[in-house]
């Protein structure tokens, strides 16, 4: 699995997992029971991990919902 996005930003996430699952695409949110060790400061941001196969559809599909600026390079 890749890292499509890279954001501290719970609304984001959640509004990028419903595009991916309306979209069919398998996903993953890393990271996303950190607040604990963190002591919920929100500074570990969560990880959106996609099979690298579904990589280019899912860039694409956020790209077309207004999210490019969100897409991590690596």
């Amino acid at each position: 699995m890749v890292v499509l996005v890279r954001t501290n930003d719970l609304v984001l996430i959640s509004f990028v997992e419903s595009l991916l699952n309306e979209a069919g695409l398998n996903f993953f949110v890393a990271d996303g029971h950190m607040s604990v060790v963190e002591g919920s400061l929100g500074f570990l941001p969560r990880r959106v991990m996609i099979d690298a196969e579904q990589l280019e559809p899912a860039r694409r599909l956020l790209s077309e919902a207004g999210l490019s600026r969100e897409l991590t390079d690596d």
